[in-house]
């Protein structure tokens, strides 16, 4: 959305179903968001309807007449509205919602387990309001095709990212920003970049880091994003019955939670690493780990083997697979390094704005609209 709005033919706003949303132990507001903050900074609009997540699932699903009346305001403005995943269909789905062409963003390559998500899109398709689809992997598009939503609305844009931003250090930057995070200069560090959901197999990830450390004597191991801190009662109960026999080994086990400066953690790891073993599509850990030198090595899931393919390693689902693999990783750095470097441009973000901008202006050509001008 920044990319678009700072590319300059479009002019945007953000309508967001919640203002808070509760990760374990965490309560993330939206003004203290990363991305909140970059999109107020260029001026972009970003406002919530109101609620916070908590209560019961069946007044969640429901929205309050003020909360219609907003969201209807906001789409009497637009010109085309971007849903991010199907889930604010419901919304959209609402008798009188105004009928404005909706692109819906797809990112997961699981569509039946979503609730009712699928149902809200397959709605929406057939009352004729999807104008397309962006998928964000060919993974997506084949499972949603096969889940029953047309090809002719599913269009791939692959992910990409700010390569200023996501970049390779090296020599005494390097060794600075792995003491900031407490690993030694000569760690051999793997780094997970997951929030603590089901969909990314923390169990599976720390079974390996076990292994990993266990036959890696300079091994580290990182953890960040929510819920991996140690105020995350299930998580420090895998800690426990995994290293109970060895609690010496968790002082190379960083839990560093939610971080704002995820392109030093990647630029101060070795390898970037992924254990999910549903639901992924094009996981963006993978790419920006490996634009910033760390070697991605992830199960084969989504469109994992086709990212990491000539820059990194895919493993069995296996935690000596996995613990073996990172290690040939770490390995195999400075091998992979110069293939990393030279992929940078197939990761570009810019690419990927280019390519959101065509879907859109395309489907206001082929509905006979002007190009729009407030999504």
């Amino acid at each position: 959305m920044a990319g678009l709005h700072t590319e300059g033919s479009h002019h945007h706003s953000v309508l967001s179903i919640y203002g808070a949303m509760r990760r374990e132990t965490i309560l993330q507001r939206m003004e203290d968001d990363a991305s909140y903050r970059s999109l107020s900074a260029i001026g972009v609009e970003v406002r919530p309807l109101g609620r916070r997540i908590g209560g019961g699932s069946a007044a969640r699903k429901t929205f309050s007449p003020s909360e219609v009346a907003t969201a209807f305001a906001h789409a009497e403005r637009a010109d085309i509205i971007l849903s991010l995943k199907e889930q604010p269909l419901r919304l959209v789905n609402l008798p009188d919602f105004p009928r404005k062409p909706v692109i819906v963003c797809l990112h997961r390559s699981d569509p039946e387990n979503q609730g009712s998500a699928l149902a809200e899109f397959k709605t929406a398709v057939a009352d004729g309001r999807v104008a397309a689809a962006i998928c964000c992997a060919e993974s997506t598009r084949a499972a949603y095709q096969r889940a029953g939503i047309p090809q002719s609305l599913l269009k791939v844009v692959p992910n990409g990212v700010d390569l200023t931003r996501f970049q390779p250090v090296t020599g005494r930057k390097r060794s600075a920003l792995r003491r900031s995070l407490g690993v030694p200069a000569k760690g051999e560090v793997v780094t997970l970049a997951a929030r603590y959901d089901a969909m990314k197999n923390i169990p599976l990830f720390l079974a390996s880091a076990r292994r990993y450390l266990e036959h890696e004597p300079n091994g580290h191991v990182v953890m960040c994003g929510a819920g991996m801190t140690t105020a995350n009662v299930e998580l420090c109960g895998l800690l426990n019955d995994l290293f109970d026999d060895e609690p010496r080994f968790l002082n190379r086990l960083h839990l560093l939670g939610i971080r704002r400066d995820m392109e030093a953690v990647y630029a101060a790891s070795d390898v970037v690493a992924l254990t999910s073993t549903s639901g992924e599509a094009a996981p963006l850990c993978l790419i920006e780990g490996a634009m910033c030198g760390a070697v991605p090595v992830s199960t084969e899931i989504g469109d994992t083997a086709q990212i990491v393919n000539g820059i990194g390693l895919i493993t069995p689902p296996e935690p000596d697979a996995i613990a073996t693999t990172w290690s040939e990783a770490i390995d195999r750095r400075a091998e992979l390094t110069p293939h990393l470097l030279a992929s940078r441009e197939r990761f570009s973000h810019t690419r990927m704005i280019a390519s959101y901008a065509a879907v859109i202006n395309r489907a206001h050509r082929e509905l006979g609209l002007r190009v729009p001008q407030r999504l």
